[in-house]
């Protein structure tokens, strides 16, 4: 299979990266009048070759000049190979410094050297130089090809770098397909019959021509109406190719440099971002509130800054919290550069620890978990400095930086971190096992003060387990697995939507005792009255006589008619088989027939005449009854 590799240049100004990249490609990168003009790169320009039968390679050429290495970090972004060009009548300047630095924070894993206009050098200058950039290169993190010398004007060299490129390319770690598909846009324009086209380099996943996507920060979906790789119109665009999106229904002014466009509902942009960051030696520490320009991507963004401790000094490390002027797109491991706001200069690089963190604490948590190589540490790091349940599985690609297939065959090893996964969200196992236990004892309780009902109503239950998914309460996914937990365990039993402890039946003591037989007496004494709450009021308190009531319905010794009105069932049986014999002789009956025969006034009548409708021991015509389908015979 054909493997693909970006290749970025760097390099100071006027050291001929722009005519290197031509005398590889072919292709002239400097597209403006005035970079032509002038005879300097100014912004980002493009190509692409073959290396070899196997290998094919973008080329990002980025400007030298000092005062467009904001540009040079846009293009320096998603680099896999390093290109540093290093002219031999100079030697090493201060912008290969600058853009040797860049390249290192951004985390290019390896590259080559070239040496141009050796032409233009004696030999022992030339040693020289190339003695001077291996010194400077030692103990740097990226993994260097021998310098390679070259001449544009002979030729000299050339297919000996197109070698070495090779060999760094093969190094270089493959972008997977099925990862989200990110492309962070470097330019947007209109085209007649198009509409507005973005261009950017494929970081991560595909896409496809028809395909939906999203553009962030602005958060406007859009179709994507044809796609281009290198400028020839194909089905779709693997990562790591330089791409180009007609996009539908998009106006140009909402889509610029900084922007990026997404396929998955899973991004979304941030105004606050945690980040491990490093400080060259040169640099002013960073303290509570120092202004630094954050470059990631394409995008260039203002924050402020507040470290984990006091101070990040010079030459230090540490992890802060970026809160950002403008919202950004970011995930965990992503790579960028920070320079000072006045005088604009690089001052150091970071990582991504959190694109999301948790609005409070103010100051970023120093959980060595958020850092890990290891994804289930983690995965465990986030959970414990998040609030329970706020971290939810659908977060976890962007969350963790790793494509959505690796998710699943990460739950299974969660619980060895002490992680508990609870309807899409995760929690800390202690706080799910406090959760359980807390229960536990709330229905006990319950029991205590409520012993005449069966158990703690399905409703009451879920909203005393707190936590999760945002809703804390009732209707939380934690209070679903809290309950299913503890009924397989055996410790909770569940029954007509009532929890109870094992073994527990609702039993009379006390006073409860002898307000039931109070109860039993008034509803023998009522007869065909019935008994209401307010007929027990002088002997027995409302919540408790409600209670009791609904005791002697649960055992079958009352039944409810109405809202509030309870009578014996013999009593109950004795009406029904009064009013069937009634409809029997009369074949229907008004309800002034029924109240001759049971001699009650309408107030008691009509409550009755509706349960007998309940039942279906009754069928209401107009206003009269007949027989229903349940009738006694």
């Amino acid at each position: 299979m054909e493997r693909h590799a970006v290749i970025g240049t760097a390099g100071h100004v006027d050291h001929g990266k722009t005519a290197l990249v031509k005398a590889l490609t072919g292709i002239d990168t400097d597209r403006w009048e005035e970079e032509k003009r002038r005879g300097i790169t100014i912004d980002i320009g493009f190509a692409h070759f073959r290396l070899n039968d196997k290998l094919s390679a973008s080329v990002v050429d980025v400007p030298g000049h000092e005062d467009f290495v904001r540009n040079m970090v846009a293009g320096a972004t998603g680099v896999d190979v390093a290109l540093l060009v290093v002219a031999a009548d100079e030697g090493v300047m201060p912008q290969t410094i600058e853009h040797l630095a860049i390249l290192e924070f951004l985390g290019v894993a390896t590259g080559v050297v070239a040496v141009t206009k050796v032409d233009l050098a004696e030999p022992e200058w030339l040693e020289l130089v190339v003695d001077d950039i291996r010194d400077r290169l030692e103990g740097t993190t990226v993994q260097w090809e021998p310098p390679q010398a070259v001449s544009v004007k002979t030729g000299v060299g050339l297919d000996a770098l197109r070698e070495a490129l090779g060999r760094a390319a093969q190094r270089a770690v493959e972008r997977p397909t099925d990862d989200l598909f990110r492309m962070p846009v470097d330019r947007s324009f209109s085209v007649a019959g198009a509409g507005t086209v973005v261009t950017g380099t494929t970081w991560a996943g595909t896409i496809q021509t028809g395909a939906t996507v999203r553009v962030l920060p602005v958060d406007v979906s859009s179709r994507v109406r044809g796609v281009e790789v290198h400028g020839v119109n194909t089905a779709r665009a693997d990562p790591g190719r330089r791409t180009a999106l007609a996009l539908v229904g998009v106006d140009r002014a909402a889509v610029r440099r900084g922007s990026t466009v997404v396929s998955d509902d899973a991004w979304r942009a941030s105004r606050t971002v945690d980040a491990a960051v490093t400080l060259l030696a040169h640099a002013r520490p960073l303290t509570q509130r120092s202004r630094i320009r954050v470059h990631v991507g394409t995008a260039e963004v203002m924050a402020r800054v507040t470290p984990s401790s006091a101070t990040i000094p010079a030459g230090g490390s540490g992890v802060v919290r970026l809160r950002l002027e403008a919202p950004l797109v970011c995930r965990w491991g992503d790579r960028g550069v920070l320079r000072s706001y006045s005088p604009v200069t690089t001052v150091g690089g970071f990582v991504v620890v959190d694109p999301w963190p948790s609005a409070r604490p103010r100051r970023p948590s120093e959980d060595p978990g958020r850092v890990s190589q290891d994804m289930v540490e983690r995965v465990a790091g986030f959970v414990r400095t998040e609030r329970p349940g706020s971290l939810a599985t659908t977060d976890l690609p962007v969350r963790l930086g790793i494509p959505p297939s690796q998710v699943e065959g990460l739950m299974t090893r969660l619980p060895e971190a002490g992680v508990t996964l609870v309807g899409g969200q995760l929690f800390p196992a202690e706080f799910v096992d406090a959760a359980c236990e807390a229960a536990l004892a709330a229905v006990g309780a319950f029991h205590e003060e409520r012993p005449l009902l069966p158990g703690m109503p399905a409703e009451a239950f879920r909203r005393l387990v707190k936590g999760g998914g945002g809703g804390g309460g009732g209707g939380s996914p934690l209070a679903d697995y809290v309950r299913q937990h503890l009924e397989r365990d055996g410790r909770i039993e569940v029954e007509a939507g009532a929890a109870r402890l094992p073994g527990f039946r609702p039993v009379l003591t006390g006073s409860r005792e002898r307000a039931a037989k109070i109860l039993a007496q008034k509803l023998g004494e009522a007869g065909r009255k019935g008994v209401t709450l307010a007929d027990l009021a002088p002997d027995v308190a409302d919540d408790a006589a409600e209670e009791l009531f609904e005791f002697f319905v649960r055992q079958g010794n009352a039944v409810r008619v109405g809202r509030d009105r309870y009578y014996e069932p013999a009593v109950l049986d004795e009406v029904s088989r009064t009013t069937v014999a009634e409809i029997e002789r009369l074949g229907e009956i008004s309800p002034a027939d029924l109240r001759e025969a049971l001699g009650l006034s309408r107030k008691f009548l009509i409550p009755l005449l509706e349960w007998l409708d309940g039942q279906g021991i009754t069928t209401r015509v107009g206003d009269a009854r007949r027989l229903g389908p349940n009738a006694p015979s």
